[in-house]
């Protein structure tokens, strides 16, 4: 009979960061163990359930017993099997005897075709499991593959050892309202767990698997769904809030609540003096220390409320409310200190002491990595007519936060920080924002930096970072990137692009190259850098929407600037969608293989030599067409560039029906293949339209 079936292990507080991937893992094992069993059927539902204390799992229309199976079974090579005479040897006896079929006859196999041979087969039903042996077998394999993040050892009150995440209390499987006698961890199972520690009173009887949950939640005050918890806590912080706005990140949430089984949430309050400090420092300390979630007004301005979500509910909170005061207020009073101490010394002070930090073994200290990036971005801002002054300094002061207190209390406030010091020691406000921007883009989808100065800097720290990195040999290698670099390229490339900059990608890398001058650890590479950036480049146009063979169409030709990328892959667009763009673009390639297997010899093409009418009508379609085509690249009119290439295809299509283009005499081959070279220059300006072709 097929029945919902209801496994749950009881623990002591389980891993919080871990719960929700032990949920996984445990009700993922064990369906898949059953299935590969053949106890579930293909519509079976898998619900998987996980609280601080138990772990546990629904799956409907499971099996009682596993059905009867017929096995065909190969027992031997005929050649084995049977002597010259053809009766039965000894191997043949000895093999069924091992197979469980002792008695069988040859009459009773089956003589067929195996590959090239010929082998005996026998088939047979198999008689199915019990639900038992095949659950005992899936809960052993499972608990054994959980993702532990650390075991422990226990002793169960009969004295044997057990290795398990966290000791083991009770356990319980159910199929429908039947126990299933399984064991695990010196566990039987039974029907019976445990409510909630505080707010359920001794032992709650399950009295079939699928009254599972609403048993847990009306009589023992817990929800065993990760994520219907998660999403009350969610509403309950959207309501406490008010007309305020709740800080909750997702991961927050997660770790929230993996650490309740009954989420409620109350209020509580800090003293205003505490808004002094900067709000990023409260909010940090609130979420990374407390696990509580602060309130912003309608303008992101931090407020003295803030909510808390507990495991306990009652009619009288204050001492819930009151206690998590008492504990924020020293969290909230270190980061003050921090921040008022912190201030007392400049940045520009600091810098000495970025000698003291190591920045790698081979490239040498924080203060040397600093000197470089400085000098990269003074040269990145005189070329952008930027302010030399002001960059020079962002990229000076960028990293002195990192000897802060505040920064080495929260390592995440990197460069927050910075800007919060570098505006009290009166910098300008460029060179603040710098102190944070530079670290942006953080994450795909990231806000780019606001500011010239931070743009400068940024392309400078994360150039620097690519090159030096590359140049000691520890390029990215798979899905292995311990230094981000696909993220710092991607930022660089998304800077280039989105920002317009009219920078040279090669000059800039060779520009960082230079700064590693002397270090004898140094390998310039900047070529596998640039592939490896215009690698990058095509992943961030797909993610835009352009289609492959467009995208190569433009990065095929190595550009090196990026601030005209857009407008050359729209063009390419638009001229992918014109009639004549198929042929040209298979004559563009059809030119290229040409070109690409001769010589073409120097000097213009040469009228005299245009001997048949199709290579004259050519030629006279190139002079005439050209200076359009060479006026609108000139403007920036790659779309018109393009489009303008659609006039040739008839003396294209014409040119290659009717001309031998490897003829014999040199001459007019020359001259042929001069032609082509022209025609390939023209054609190949915005975009090299041969990838186009089928």
């Amino acid at each position: 009979m097929n029945q919902t079936l209801l496994v749950e292990l009881l623990t002591e507080e389980l891993p919080p960061k871990a719960l929700a991937r032990l949920g996984e893992a445990f009700a993922a094992g064990i369906f898949n163990g059953l299935k590969s069993r053949d106890f579930v059927e293909a519509d079976s539902v898998v619900t998987s359930y996980a609280t601080p204390r138990r772990l546990a799992v629904s799956i409907t229309r499971v099996r009682a017993s596993s059905p009867d199976k017929s096995i065909r079974e190969k027992v031997l090579p005929v050649a084995v099997a049977l002597d010259k005479e053809g009766n039965p040897t000894p191997p043949l006896a000895k093999k069924l005897a091992a197979l469980g079929f002792p008695d069988l006859k040859l009459s009773d196999l089956e003589r067929a075709q195996d590959g090239k041979a010929e082998s005996f087969f026998h088939t047979y039903t198999a008689a199915g499991s019990t639900l038992h042996s095949g659950l005992e077998a899936a809960l052993e394999e499972t608990v054994g593959k959980l993702p532990i993040p650390k075991v422990m050892s226990y002793q169960r009150p009969d004295g044997s050892t057990v290795q398990f995440v966290r000791p083991a209390h009770k356990l319980i499987a159910l199929h429908g309202s039947e126990v299933v006698p399984v064991a695990i961890l010196g566990l039987s199972a039974g029907r019976s767990t445990l409510g909630h520690r505080f707010l359920s009173q001794g032992e709650l009887a399950v009295a079939n698997a699928e009254s599972y949950e609403t048993t847990l939640e009306v009589q023992g005050k817990v929800i065993p769904s990760v994520g219907a918890r998660k999403e009350k806590i969610r509403a309950a912080l959207l309501e406490k809030a008010g007309h305020d706005k709740v800080l909750m990140p997702e991961a927050l949430l997660d770790e929230v609540a993996a650490l309740v089984e009954w989420p409620v949430v109350y209020p509580c309050n800090f003293e205003e003096s505490f808004l002094a400090v900067p709000q990023e420092c409260l909010i940090l300390t609130m979420q990374t220390n407390q696990k509580y979630f602060a309130l912003t007004d309608a303008n992101g301005r931090l407020r003295s409320r803030f909510l808390i979500v507990s495991n306990l509910e009652t009619t009288d909170p204050q001492h819930i409310i009151g206690g998590n005061e008492r504990v924020v207020r020293p969290r909230l009073s270190d980061a003050k200190f921090f921040f008022e101490q912190d201030k007392k010394k400049k940045l520009a002070d600091r810098l000495p002491g970025l000698a003291n930090v190591v920045y790698h073994n081979k490239l040498g200290t924080q203060a040397q990595r600093t000197e470089r990036v400085k000098a990269l971005a003074g040269k990145i801002a005189q070329t952008l007519n930027a302010d030399v002054a002001l960059a020079e300094r962002g990229a000076l002061l960028a990293k002195t936060d990192l000897l802060t207190d505040m920064v080495g209390e929260f390592p995440e406030l990197q460069g927050i920080m910075g800007t919060y010091y570098a505006r009290h020691d009166g910098e300008h406000e460029e060179v603040a924002l710098a102190a944070s921007e530079h670290y942006q883009p953080r994450f795909a989808g990231d806000a780019l930096p606001s500011t010239q100065t931070g743009t400068v800097v940024a392309l400078a720290d994360k150039l620097e970072t690519l090159v030096g990195i590359w140049g000691i040999g520890l390029q990215p290698t798979g899905d292995k990137d311990p230094f981000a670099l696909r993220r710092h390229a991607l930022g660089v490339l998304r800077m280039l692009v989105e920002k317009r900059l009219p920078l040279s990608l090669g000059t800039l890398l060779q520009d960082a190259a230079q700064q590693f001058a002397g270090n004898a650890n140094f390998k310039n590479s900047t070529t596998d850098v640039f592939n490896f950036m215009l690698d990058r480049l095509r992943g961030l146009l797909r993610e835009r929407g352009y289609a492959q063979n467009e995208i190569e169409a433009v990065v095929a030709q190595n550009p090196d600037r990026l601030d005209n990328i857009v407008e050359r892959l729209d063009a390419v667009h638009a001229f992918a969608a014109l009639p004549e763009a198929e042929s040209l673009a298979a004559a563009n390639k059809r030119i290229t293989n040409i070109l690409k297997k001769t010589e073409v010899g120097a000097g213009a093409v040469q009228r005299g030599l245009l001997k048949e009418a199709a290579e004259a009508g050519l030629y006279s379609a190139i002079v005439e067409l050209k200076p359009r085509v060479d006026a609108a690249f000139a403007k920036g009119d790659y779309t018109g560039t393009l489009k303008a290439l659609a006039h040739l295809r008839n003396d294209v299509d014409a040119f290659f029906n009717d001309v031998m283009v490897m003829a014999e005499d040199e001459q007019l081959r020359n001259n042929r293949l001069a032609l082509l070279s022209d025609l390939h220059g023209m054609m190949n300006q915005v975009a090299d339209i041969s990838k186009l072709a089928a």
